[in-house]
C-alpha cells in the first residue's frame, strides 16, 4: 500500500498544526496499519506565537522545521510530494492550515494557496484521490475546489461563519457532530470538525477515526 500523505502546517494550533488532531490522525493511522509520509512546506510561518499568553512573539520559524517536532524528525518538504507515489492526503487543522498553507486566515476567501499546497491538492481532486480535511481545512479544500470548478460538500461542524465562506465558494457545508465525518462520495474527499467544535480530545478522535475509516475504505475501493 502506497503511503498517505500527512501535511502539517507548523507545531500548535495559534500559529501551525494542531498538534492533538495531528496526533490522532497519526494514531487512527496507526490502529488501521496504514503507512504514512509527512510532508510540510519549507517556508517561513505567517506569524508566531506564544501559546501561554496568546500574544504574537517577535521572532520568525520556519514551518517545515516547527512540523519536524510532530513527525519526530521524520519529515520531507512539500515540494517533493508526488503525487503518483502516494494513496490519499490528509491536512489536520489549526491556524497554519489557514494562514501558512494558505492566506484565508488573512484575506478571506480570495485568499492565496501556497504553490506547493495548491499544487497537490489539485492534483488529487483532479484525479480523485481519496482526501481528508479536519477543523478549519476544509475552507483550503474548498478554495482550491473553486478553482478547479468543483462543488465539494464539506464540514466544519456548526460555526455559520465558516460553514457560510464555504458555502460562498461554490462548495456545500454540511453540519457535523465532532464524532462524525461527512463523506463526498463522489469526489472522494472526507471531512470532521475536531476543534471547530469538539469538546475534548475523546470527541475530536473519534471524528478523526472516522474520516481516516473512510479514506481508508476508499483506498481499498469499498
Amino acid at each position: 500500500m502506497k503511503p498517505v500523505a500527512l501535511i502539517l502546517s507548523g507545531s500548535g494550533r495559534a500559529d501551525g498544526s494542531e498538534i492533538h488532531e495531528a496526533v490522532c490522525t497519526l494514531l487512527a493511522l496507526s490502529r488501521r496499519d496504514m503507512p504514512v509520509k509527512i510532508f510540510a512546506p519549507d517556508m517561513p510561518q505567517f506569524r508566531v506565537m506564544d501559546h501561554l499568553s496568546g500574544r504574537p512573539m517577535a521572532e520568525s520559524r520556519n514551518v517545515l522545521t516547527e512540523a519536524a517536532r510532530i513527525a519526530r524528525g521524520k519529515i520531507t518538504p512539500l515540494s517533493e510530494l508526488d503525487i503518483d507515489e502516494v494513496s490519499a492526503v490528509i491536512l489536520p487543522g489549526g491556524i497554519g492550515a489557514s494562514a501558512n498553507l494558505c492566506s484565508y486566515a488573512q484575506d478571506g476567501i480570495r485568499c492565496e494557496v501556497e504553490k506547493d499546497v495548491l499544487r497537490v491538492l489539485s492534483a488529487a481532486m483532479t484525479r480523485q484521490l481519496p482526501l481528508g480535511f479536519i477543523c478549519i481545512a476544509p475552507v483550503l479544500g474548498a478554495v482550491v475546489a473553486a478553482k478547479l470548478g468543483i462543488s465539494l460538500t464539506l464540514t466544519i461542524g456548526d460555526d455559520p461563519h465558516t460553514a457560510a465562506d464555504i458555502e460562498a465558494l461554490g462548495c456545500v457545508h454540511q453540519r457535523s457532530d465532532a464524532r462524525s465525518c461527512v463523506t463526498d462520495a463522489a469526489h472522494r474527499v472526507v471531512s470532521t470538525p475536531a476543534y471547530m467544535s469538539a469538546p475534548d480530545i475523546s470527541a475530536c478522535f473519534d471524528g478523526i477515526s472516522e474520516l481516516v475509516a473512510a479514506i481508508g475504505a476508499m483506498i481499498d475501493g469499498r
